[in-house]
């Protein structure tokens, strides 16, 4: 069975009561049947790692078909901007 044939599939009576529960404690914030127990915390060292860095605002001229290219995959160009300089800084090192 392919990942296509299953997410193209109807939910099920069933599924969607489930689902429906579930949205009901995610909007109540309800997490007691969550456990927890088996996920080891983080470290300091770890949590350190997802701390952003400083962004500084950059005005910028690009091409047309850049800017538009960009706009093709939807909102958030800045931060595609910002993904795909990263990728290239990251490959010069």
């Amino acid at each position: 069975m392919s990942a296509e044939s299953i997410f193209s599939r109807p939910v099920s009576k069933s599924q969607k009561s489930v689902l429906s529960r579930i949205v009901k404690r995610q909007a109540a914030g309800d997490e007691s049947g969550i456990d927890y127990s088996e996920i080891p915390a983080l470290t300091d060292e770890q949590l350190a790692q997802f701390k952003r860095g400083r962004k500084v605002l950059v005005a910028a001229r690009i091409d047309k078909e850049v800017y538009d290219w960009l706009l093709k995959y939807g909102k958030g160009y800045s931060t595609r901007i910002n993904g795909i300089l990263r990728t290239v800084m990251e490959g010069t090192r």
